[in-house]
C-alpha cells in the first residue's frame, strides 16, 4: 500500500512549542516545515532542539510571513489568550489546527472558532495534554466499559506553585497573560480529564476565588486560586481546582470519579497521575485494594522516546496527525466542541464570581440556535480589549496594585 504524503506542519510559539516541534520533526507522518516566535532566545533554543533530532525548519519572527509558508497544518503554542484568533485565521486559510490550551478567551471567540471549524471542514484538535496521561486514559477505558456505573460526582485538581519560575514564564512583562487572567481562566488541566473520562459536558457553573497573596509577590493581579462547581449533562456534579498558585510540592494533578457502583482516582502524591486506584461493588461484595500503573493504549517507538508531561505531549500531536489521516487513533482526538466544553467553565466561572457567585448556564455551542446570544459577547479582562461593560479587575474585590519594582526584578531574573 502506498504511504500517505507527510503532513507539513508549522509551529507558532517556540517556548511551549519546543516539544511539539521535536515531535513533528521525528514523527513518520509529519514534516516540520516552519517555526515562528518573537523571542530570539526562545527561537535559538528551539532551533537547537530541532537540529538535535535531525529536523529541518525555516524559523520566522514575523507571524504573517510564517503564515505564508507552505504548510498543511499549524500547531498553536502561542499565548493562552490568543489561540482562537490564530486558529480562525489558520482554518480560513485552509490549514488544519491543533491548539494549545485554552481554546478561547471570550464567548464571541468561542462562536467564531466553532463556526470556522464547521465552515472550513478542516481538522481542529485540542492539545489538552492532561487528557493523555496514562491514568486519565485508563480511567476513560474503565468508565466507558461500565466498571463503576453512572457518574454521580467527579473532581479534578491542578495546583502548581509557579512563583519560582515566574520570571521565566512571564519575562517580567506586566501585561503578560499570566499576570492578569482571572483565577478560573486556566481551567482545562482540571476540567478536561474529567470530561475525557466520563464523556459528559458541564451545563451550569458557580465559582469562588481565594485571596491574592502568593501571586502578588511576583506580579500576578488575580486570586491565587479558585474553585469551580458544575452541574453536568447527566445531572452529576463536578468540583475542580483550576490552576491554583498554592504552596505544594510536588504539584497536585489529581482526578476522581464517583460512580453508582464504585469509584476510581489517580494517585495524589507519589506517583501523581500514573497510578490508578479503584473501588467497586460486585454482586454485593466489595472489590478494593486495586491499585496499579497502567500503560498507554497507543505506544510507538517514538512515543517511548518523547518526554514532556509524563509522555502525554507526544499524544496531543500524534492524535492530531491520525485525525487528519483518518486512522484508528483519531478516536482519542479532542474536537472543537469538547475543547469549548473544557474551556467555558473557566470563562463563565469568572462571571459567576463577579456576579456574587451566582450560577451561570454553560451553552452547548453544538447547537447553532444558541450561538447568536454570544456572537458579540467580548466580555473579558484582557488589557488590550477592555471597553464599556468590561470587568476593570481580575478579582471581584477590585484592582490589585503591583509596585513597578516587582516587574523590574522579574525582568532581571528572566532569561529572555
Amino acid at each position: 500500500m502506498k504511504r500517505s504524503r507527510k503532513i507539513k506542519v508549522g509551529v507558532f510559539g517556540a517556548g511551549r512549542g519546543i516539544t511539539m516541534a521535536r515531535v513533528m520533526a521525528q514523527h513518520p507522518d509529519a514534516e516540520l516545515a516552519a517555526v515562528c516566535d518573537y523571542s530570539k532566545t526562545g527561537t535559538a533554543k528551539c532551533k537547537r532542539a530541532v537540529q538535535e533530532v535531525g529536523g529541518k525548519a525555516v524559523f520566522y519572527s514575523n507571524y504573517e510571513k510564517f503564515m505564508q509558508h507552505d504548510m498543511d497544518a499549524v500547531v498553536l503554542a502561542n499565548f493562552a489568550t490568543e489561540h482562537a484568533p490564530c486558529a480562525v485565521q489558520a482554518l480560513n486559510s485552509g490549514r488544519h489546527v491543533v491548539s494549545e490550551v485554552v481554546a478561547c478567551q471570550t464567548m464571541a471567540e468561542a462562536v467564531q472558532l466553532v463556526e470556522a471549524v464547521e465552515k472550513s471542514k478542516k481538522v481542529y484538535t485540542f492539545a489538552e495534554n492532561y487528557c493523555y496521561f496514562r491514568g486519565t486514559l485508563e480511567m476513560r477505558k474503565l468508565y466507558r466499559r461500565g466498571d463503576i456505573g453512572e457518574c454521580l460526582h467527579a473532581e479534578g485538581e491542578y495546583v502548581h506553585d509557579c512563583e519560582s519560575i515566574w520570571p521565566r514564564i512571564t519575562g517580567g512583562m506586566p501585561n503578560h497573560w499570566r499576570n492578569w487572567v482571572p483565577a478560573t481562566f486556566y481551567c482545562t488541566h482540571a476540567v478536561g480529564p474529567v470530561l475525557t473520562i466520563t464523556g459528559l459536558r458541564p451545563t451550569r457553573v458557580t465559582a469562588y476565588e481565594s485571596l491574592n497573596i502568593n501571586k502578588r509577590r511576583c506580579g500576578g493581579r488575580s486570586a491565587d486560586g479558585s474553585v469551580i462547581l458544575c452541574q453536568m449533562s447527566n445531572g452529576a456534579t463536578m468540583k475542580v481546582l483550576p490552576w491554583c498558585n498554592y504552596k505544594r510540592h510536588p504539584e497536585a494533578i489529581w482526578y476522581a470519579v464517583y460512580g453508582s457502583n464504585g469509584m476510581m482516582e489517580t494517585d495524589r502524591w507519589n506517583e501523581l497521575t500514573n497510578r490508578v486506584h479503584i473501588f467497586r461493588e460486585n454482586n454485593g461484595k466489595w472489590e478494593r485494594n486495586m491499585s496499579y500503573m497502567p500503560t498507554f493504549p497507543m505506544v510507538t517507538d517514538l512515543s517511548r522516546k518523547i518526554g514532556g508531561h509524563g509522555g502525554s505531549d507526544f499524544y496531543t500531536m500524534h492524535v492530531f496527525l491520525q485525525k487528519i489521516l483518518g486512522r484508528a487513533d483519531k478516536l482519542f482526538a479532542i474536537d472543537v466542541y469538547q475543547a469549548l466544553d473544557m474551556t467555558l467553565p473557566g470563562l463563565l466561572g469568572f462571571r459567576s464570581i463577579m456576579s456574587g457567585n451566582q450560577a451561570v448556564d454553560i451553552p452547548n455551542l453544538r447547537n447553532k440556535k444558541v450561538r447568536d446570544a454570544y456572537r458579540d459577547d467580548h466580555w473579558c479582562c484582557d488589557p488590550k480589549l477592555v471597553g464599556p461593560g468590561q470587568p476593570r479587575a481580575s478579582m471581584a474585590a477590585g484592582p490589585v496594585k503591583i509596585p513597578a519594582d516587582i516587574y523590574k526584578k522579574q525582568r532581571k531574573l528572566s532569561p529572555r
